[in-house]
């Protein structure tokens, strides 16, 4: 029998385990499944699998040579196979000393020249050394970007508010619907504003249609002149960020072998270094490095990223699961959810292999989230009795920033409840000794068997926040080796942006012929009426 045959065979043999039972047989459930490491603990107990599942798991990761992709990835090799592309944007957070080469070129001299010129100006912004056209202080700091460009920087930023420096205010403009653009020059002085536009190409175009009423705006208020001292760039097109007139003196490079979902370690970070100061996004840099070794070294049984591809795996491709959900316990993390939608669902939202064939399994599970305990008193209650399974990641740090009475506690007790309650569920017996009637038992029953994770940190740190984006960025690519897909394209992004430069002429010229389907064709000319 194959690995396949006899993981499937396991997952029919596991429809009749019981989480339930489990727990009751075994004392030591706990201390089989679950894995520390640094201020992380991974309790991975609440989950449909036992000792024989999981030797099946890592015997599938071994036959996909798991062990030797890691150190393909790390050693620079070019496993972005459909675009010829090493995958480094573990070299941005390499805070050893030795080389990382792509083509035979070591790139830490660059990413380190790249780094310091970042440190050179947020410290100038941060104290107030750079100043604006009319010799005003930068107060307002405007990242314009979009999917990767924007997601990390302000996730991260959300995530570490506490470290954030409270003179400056951040904001995030993603959207082309100008009224992301509005609202966030609603809040700004053009005498006290920078942006920072965030484009690899500087031609996509919903962050160059926001920069370009960035521009119209600051050179409204203060004449073109003023442009080199309200803007930067953070790309890797010197001429069309001349073109647009910002200095290429504050041009930031960034470099193809970093995809845009990973790369908030680098100049995309830009705008989180001005937030946090140097210092606090070296220590971010050096969470994720101490992961990428944790990865690298740890042997698979206990290692966090493995464990997680592992299991992610196991319920999309054999045990019918399509979703799963991370339930972060820190207001802080509110935007992690969908800073992780980008990172698993554009990485593997795959249905071509490695080898250009048609993939029969399935992949790409679909990823949503909420903050704990919002969440409770909406989807859960899906997950507690619908009919689908939804693994679930709680997550939650243990300290808080903000000790306000008992708050954090009762966020505590929630999180670990929900675990419990998820696993043991409530049976027609225990209802019926509460003295609930008859007629509602069937409505109050709960199955429970219902698996998840619960990773404890000890408080959300600009480090141990480094370590969790970085413990998902693997988790991912385990997922990816096991599928046999490219985690590290997306050209799935790509055909509703290319058709859509092709009807917005026709959105504006009656004249234009629609050659499109009757839908299209039908909703255009019905665009072209109303706005008149």
């Amino acid at each position: 029998m194959t690995i396949y045959q006899d993981l499937q065979k396991k997952a029919k043999e596991m429809q009749g385990f019981n989480l339930r039972e489990a727990f009751e047989k075994d004392n030591k459930r706990f201390q089989k499944f679950h894995v520390e490491w640094q201020d992380f603990l991974l309790d991975y107990s609440k989950n449909l699998i036992d000792e024989k599942t999981m030797k099946l798991l890592e015997k599938w990761a071994n036959e996909c040579q798991l062990s030797s992709a890691i150190q393909s990835m790390f050693n620079g090799e070019k496993i972005n196979t459909t675009e010829n592309r090493a995958v480094l944007h573990t070299a941005l957070r390499n805070r050893s000393s030795n080389p990382i080469f792509v083509d035979g070129k070591d790139v830490m001299p660059d990413v380190l020249k790249v780094l310091d010129h970042m440190h050179q100006f947020s410290d100038a912004i941060r104290n107030g050394t750079w100043l604006g056209a009319t010799n005003k202080r930068i107060t307002d700091i405007i990242n314009i970007g979009i999917g990767g460009s924007d997601l990390g920087p302000v996730m991260a930023t959300k995530a570490l508010t506490p470290y954030c420096e409270p003179s400056l205010h951040m904001h995030f403009v993603s959207n082309v619907d100008g009224t992301d653009m509005a609202e966030a020059l609603r809040q700004c002085h053009p005498e006290t504003t920078l942006f920072i536009i965030s484009s690899k190409t500087f031609t996509t175009l919903e962050t160059m249609t926001n920069a370009k009423t960035a521009r119209a705006w600051l050179s409204k208020a203060l004449g073109e002149n003023a442009i080199a001292k309200h803007f930067v760039a953070v790309s890797t097109n010197e001429k069309e960020v001349k073109k647009f007139g910002i200095d290429t003196e504050n041009m930031f490079v960034f470099w193809n072998w970093v995809g845009g979902r990973y790369s908030i370690w680098g100049a995309i970070g830009l705008s989180l270094m001005i937030a946090i100061g140097y210092d606090n996004f070296i220590q971010m840099l050096e969470g994720a490095h101490a992961m990428d070794q944790h990865f690298k070294t740890a042997d698979f049984k206990n290692n966090m990223p493995v464990i997680l591809g592992l299991l992610g795996a196991w319920y999309t491709g054999y045990m019918g699961a399509e979703s799963y959900a991370v339930l972060p316990y820190d207001q802080y993390l509110s935007r992690l959810p969908a800073y992780l939608q980008q990172l698993d669902m554009e990485s593997n939202g795959k249905s071509i292999d490695k080898n250009g064939k048609i993939i029969s399994y399935p992949t790409g599970p679909i990823l949503f989230g909420e903050p704990g305990t919002n969440g409770q008193h909406s989807f859960y209650q899906l997950i507690h009795q619908g009919t689908h399974l939804i693994p679930v990641d709680f997550i939650a740090p243990i300290h808080s920033h903000n000790e306000i009475g008992n708050h954090h506690d009762i966020l505590l007790a929630n999180v670990v409840a929900q675990s419990e309650a998820l696993m043991r569920g409530k049976n027609k017996k225990e209802l019926k000794d509460e003295g609930i009637s008859k007629e509602l038992i069937p409505f109050k029953t709960f199955t429970g068997n219902r698996p998840s994770n619960t990773i404890l940190i000890d408080k959300i740190t600009p480090y141990t926040l480094g370590a969790l984006i970085a413990l998902y960025e693997h988790k991912v690519f385990v997922m990816g080796i096991l599928w046999n897909i490219n985690s590290f394209d997306q050209f799935g992004v790509e055909l509703g942006k290319q058709l859509a430069k092709n009807i917005l002429p026709e959105l504006t010229d009656k004249h234009k012929k629609l050659n499109h389907d009757s839908s299209t064709n039908a909703l255009v000319e019905k665009i072209r009426k109303m706005r008149k």
